[in-house]
């Protein structure tokens, strides 16, 4: 049966109020509102929206305002910052520990040897990502090596500098099983199959940061993997591994190794702090997550 096809005219910003008031948002400041509506499509705002109306209806509930919506989305992307910081940290990290560990194992070019992989048409594909990369690089490094060297590539150390972090993860991922996969997660403490699972889940969270998509209550489509051990303090399993408290976790669980004197727990407590309406159980938080060691600050591995 063939679909239908979509078109339906554009609203503009007054119709919008005058809808979403009819369904029972309150307006506490509607030309502010419209102001904000205008520079922030409310295709987007739909998301912060959900939690105020009645599951299951159109309707809002009793006392929902526009700028509690918005509240909310101010909340999820100054989180989204405070993430991305921080990836930035742990992605720096992770490239350079792969390309120290590995070059001293395989050698400067370890990354092109088809022996050091687990399957070679995954390891094609990989290069030409890389290839790629590079040749949208303008950074003078590059073009330097470039113009001095008759190598495709140039050193792993200088080859993962501006590759992408999805690249970088799937690197990991397809590495042949033995000593210098598990001597990269060691590092983090960490066994290597759990590193691949949350190096992966990481690079997805990146991604979604990088967006400016939401985050706060998000179901995540990725399950990092629950260590049966790790080195460092981690956290109780919660009952639900795919909202962002596990995520952030992870996260936090990093950056012990890769910056013992980080600031992340207490950011995100005051952040919180300033957005008391935020439900943290839509997050996956669970009742005594401050008890836990891991969330303690200062964060000082053990």
């Amino acid at each position: 049966m063939d679909l239908p096809s979509y078109n339906q005219p554009q609203i503009s910003i007054l119709e919008q109020i005058r809808i979403l008031k009819s369904e029972g948002l309150v307006f506490a400041d509607a030309n502010t509102a419209q102001h904000q509506l205008s520079n922030i499509s409310l295709f987007r705002l739909k998301s912060y929206l959900k939690p105020l109306r009645i599951a299951g209806t159109r309707k809002f509930k009793e006392n929902a305002y526009f700028e509690d919506a918005y509240s909310l989305y101010k909340f999820d992307s100054t989180l989204r910052k405070i993430i991305y910081a921080e990836l930035e940290k742990i992605e720096i990290s992770i490239r350079t520990q792969l390309s120290l560990i590995m070059g001293e194992e395989a050698g400067i070019y370890w990354f092109k040897d088809t022996i050091n992989f687990r399957d070679t048409n995954r390891h094609m594909a990989l290069l030409s990502n890389l290839k790629t990369e590079l040749n949208r690089s303008d950074d003078e490094a590059i073009l330097e090596f470039r113009r001095n060297y008759s190598n495709t590539f140039p050193p792993s150390w200088m080859t993962f500098e501006v590759s992408s972090f999805g690249t970088l993860s799937m690197m990991y991922r397809w590495l042949k099983p033995g000593h210098s996969r598990r001597k990269v997660a060691k590092f983090y403490g960490l066994s290597d199959t759990v590193m691949e699972s949350w190096l992966h889940s990481i690079v997805y969270v990146r991604n979604i940061c990088a967006h400016h998509s939401r985050l706060w209550n998000r179901k995540l489509s990725i399950n990092p993997l629950i260590p049966r051990n790790t080195q460092l303090p981690f956290i109780t399993t919660p009952d639900d591994t795919k909202r962002v408290y596990y995520i952030l976790s992870i996260i936090l669980y990093f950056l012990q190794t890769v910056n013992p004197q980080n600031t992340f727990a207490l950011r995100f407590k005051s952040l919180i702090n300033n957005y008391p309406n935020v439900d943290l159980r839509a997050m996956g938080f669970p009742v005594n997550w401050e008890n836990e060691v891991l969330w303690a600050y200062p964060n000082i591995p053990i």
